[in-house]
């Protein structure tokens, strides 16, 4: 036998030709697609045209003659049509979120990582200026030398005076 006639099992198989192949789609584009469907669900415009298409619906088949009206009381095609755009937009809107959500851990974790970089940079700059406060306690100020020299002349002023007593 021989191991290139044999499929191997840790790959896929691959489309065989002459079969039916389904439809394919980007889902990065589907998701474009479900945000933008979903932001539009969720403003006052759509309730605007959604109430305004279900009064004209209803004002239509109940205001116009018999012979013009195509959805008859108690509005069975209405009541379907808006159970099918329910049932397409609670997905969307779903998918949307997923989205969203996706990216909020991504931010979140990114800002975790800004963070802790931040916390990193304020211990080291603490033990830095901790060091050099400590570096600082040993170092001689203007004062003291002031001081130091003033008594260094004094004490100098006392032996030149001391030798013209004697």
């Amino acid at each position: 036998m021989t191991g290139s006639s044999r499929a191997r099992l840790d790959q896929p198989r691959t489309a065989r030709p002459g079969l039916i192949s389904l439809p394919t789609y980007d889902p990065e584009a589907f998701g474009v697609l479900s945000e933008r469907i979903a932001r539009f669900l969720g403003t006052g415009r759509f309730i605007v045209w959604m109430t305004v298409f279900v009064v004209v619906w209803i004002g239509w088949n109940t205001l116009l003659p018999a012979a013009a009206r195509f959805d008859e009381y108690p509005f069975i095609f209405l009541t379907l049509a808006l159970s099918l755009q329910a049932s397409y937009a609670a997905p969307l809107i779903l998918l949307a979120q997923n989205r969203q959500d996706n990216r909020d851990r991504v931010n979140m974790e990114q800002d975790r990582a800004r963070s802790d970089r931040s916390i990193a940079d304020t211990e080291y700059l603490t033990r830095e200026v901790a060091a050099l406060r400590h570096g600082l306690g040993e170092v001689a100020t203007r004062d003291f030398v002031r001081s130091e020299l003033q008594s260094l002349l004094r004490e100098m002023d006392e032996r030149r005076g001391a030798p013209e007593a004697l």
